[in-house]
């Protein structure tokens, strides 16, 4: 693992001694192909860490990535200016540590290196760009907490912007292992873009939901997990915006509140139900409930899709939401805080 010190951080007038001593605070940007999001957090004297401050913000850096192969100006620029206030608050939180990942966009972008290149002169920041097998294992570090004991297996995914992960994994001998994963080319902005953001026929909805089984099955075929998801030995957990957003709706949240939707479960009839609402909604109407928003209204309904994919795969009848995942095992590992992941299997293609 490579960690990095913030190059913006100064010790700031008044403090009497350095910020490495005074705060000892960490940071973690998590860079994805549609947000934008930062942890500020300083360890905890009863295990794991407290969070002082927090930051997130839709930038879509990938919008467009799937047509042309590069970033868009519109979008670097935006994402930059979210990068800017991101250094500020770990300036202004005394991060003496930070480890900032670029995912899936920045992987797939020709002009990528061109990118971080201006993030670190105009920011300060220095960022990297991880493969899919660092994302899954920070993601799956970040979640750990959420896994029960009664199961013996696990099914976790997270639905992001440009693309799909899902881990398979066994907790059978204290240290979850990771027994496999696959990768995916379809995230909420790469599936929005296919169908011009919000305009999903039903057709269109069945047809992806129909495309992300097709992916999924030899990956199923090959660990057996239909056999041991049909035993009642899986559980299963989804780290996304999608899970976080259909669990506020399920709660009618006046607002989104992390505190209410971390940990909750959310039965597959209830998505089933949610999702069919939101479909037949147009994206003013997403976008005026609390929980979705204008940013939002546009990709949820492919998120949607993407879910009851999942679920229609594998039945395990409930799922349990995490607004936790890679910026949270990055904070974990530059704190040192114990728990190890073993990976016993290389990436597969799903296909």
């Amino acid at each position: 693992m490579v960690t990095y010190l913030n190059r913006r951080r100064r010790p700031r007038a008044g403090h009497g001694m350095s910020c490495e001593a005074d705060c000892a605070s960490f940071g973690a940007i998590d860079l994805g192909t549609n947000n934008c999001r930062l942890l500020v957090a300083r360890p905890s004297e009863v295990g794991g860490f407290r969070v002082t401050d927090a930051f997130s913000r839709i930038v879509r850096l990938g919008e467009g990535l799937a047509r042309n192969g590069e970033l868009s100006e519109a979008a670097m620029v935006r994402t930059i200016e979210a990068l800017r206030i991101c250094a500020e608050k770990m300036d202004r939180g005394c991060v003496v540590k930070a480890r900032n990942v670029a995912t899936e966009a920045c992987r797939q972008a020709r002009n990528c290196d061109e990118f971080i290149d201006r993030v670190n002169t105009e920011t300060g920041l220095i960022v990297e760009t991880i493969t899919t097998a660092e994302e899954v294992r920070l993601v799956l570090r970040g979640c750990l907490p959420l896994l029960e004991d009664a199961r013996p297996h696990a099914l976790i995914f997270d639905i992001g912007g440009g693309s799909t992960e899902v881990l398979w994994l066994s907790l059978e001998e204290g240290d979850p292992e990771i027994l496999g994963w696959v990768s995916m080319p379809h995230g909420v902005v790469t599936v929005s873009e296919r169908f011009d953001y919000g305009s999903m026929s039903v057709g269109d909805y069945h047809g992806v939901i129909d495309e992300m089984q097709n992916y999924l099955a030899p990956f199923c075929a090959r660990h057996n997990i239909a056999e041991a998801v049909a035993s009642g030995a899986v559980q299963m957990l989804g780290t996304s915006g999608t899970v976080t957003t259909l669990s506020g709706v399920k709660q009618k949240l006046p607002r989104y509140n992390r505190a209410a939707v971390d940990g909750t479960y959310l039965p597959f009839d209830t998505i089933e139900r949610i999702s069919a609402r939101l479909r037949g909604m147009d994206c003013d109407g997403r976008a005026a409930h609390p929980c979705i928003g204008r940013e939002r209204a546009d990709l949820v309904v492919a998120g949607c899709a993407l879910l009851e994919a999942i679920c229609r795969r594998w039945p395990v009848g409930q799922l349990r939401v995490a607004d936790r995942g890679l910026r949270e095992g990055i904070l974990c590992e530059l704190m040192g805080v114990a728990n190890e992941v073993r990976l016993g299997a290389s990436a597969e293609s799903g296909a």
